[in-house]
């Protein structure tokens, strides 16, 4: 995944069926993006995959866009030219398209400041952990840019079109705490605590019904535009497909059993 002979910027480390992607630099290199991308793609293409821990290194998860890389290309480019969208439709749009096509559960776990694209990011997983105190903001008109990575469609999701518009209007930043009591993120722990709280989440969607979750997944992703009759149709096919899992299975069989199910996945 890395150069020869250098430290990547992007590692792998997988147990328990969790595959932990971890962020080894604050901002978003050309390296970082296409290195972060094809790490997603491999654990996509991974069965023994059942969930995904992506998380950051030291006091930050990922402030966007590594702006020291990025003024270098500003000043290479001709003077009258604007800026140039090559990079958000050849990296950042297939790392966004790349992480909403997961089939298992994605935990982010924020582990400190998380801004711009880092902060669309974050809302491309299912479940979020941050850290106290942890700081957040959408940056991008700051700068003087519209938003990518998808983050306005994710805020608007999630905090609704009136916060959505104020939060990329106005970047102003805004705690952890907030961002839960908004619904960004989903637990909020000590600093210390972010990595082995992400990683029992993990393991726990990990150990469960891996084609249930990609059926919720797949549900939710169409729930706030699909009508009432197609939301129907879609819930009673995947209901057809996974009655007849082993899972499903192993689930009623543990229930009358008055054990704990066992889920393999299948």
């Amino acid at each position: 995944m890395s150069t020869p002979g250098s430290e990547p910027t992007v590692t792998r480390a997988d147990a328990d069926g969790v595959a932990t992607l971890t962020l080894q630099r604050p901002a978003l290199s050309h390296r970082l993006r296409t290195e972060l991308l094809a790490h997603v793609r491999d654990v996509a293409a991974d069965e023994s995959v059942r969930a995904v821990l992506l998380t950051g290194s030291g006091r930050a998860f990922c402030v966007g866009q590594d702006l020291a890389e990025h003024v270098e290309e500003l000043r290479s480019e001709r003077p009258d030219a604007g800026p140039s969208l090559s990079v958000v439709e050849a990296e950042y749009n297939p790392l966004m398209l790349a992480l909403a096509a997961l089939r298992v559960p994605l935990v982010v776990g924020v582990n400190g400041a998380c801004a711009g694209a880092g902060l669309g990011i974050a809302l491309a997983g299912d479940l979020r952990v941050a850290a106290a105190g942890a700081k957040f903001t959408t940056a991008f008109t700051g700068i003087g840019l519209s938003s990518d990575s998808a983050l306005a469609s994710r805020l608007v999701h999630c905090v609704g079109g009136s916060r959505a518009t104020e939060l990329l209007l106005l970047p102003e930043p805004f705690l952890a705490e907030t961002a839960a009591e908004w619904g960004l993120v989903h637990r909020v722990v000590p600093a210390a605590d972010v990595l082995a709280e992400a990683t029992a989440l993990a393991t726990r969607l990990a150990a469960g019904p891996t084609r249930a979750y990609r059926a919720v997944k797949t549900v939710l992703a169409t729930a706030a535009t699909d009508s009432l009759e197609d939301t129907l149709a879609l819930e009673a096919s995947l209901q057809t497909d996974l009655g007849a899992t082993a899972d499903h299975r192993e689930a009623v069989e543990a229930f009358l059993g008055k054990r704990p199910a066992v889920f393999t996945g299948r």
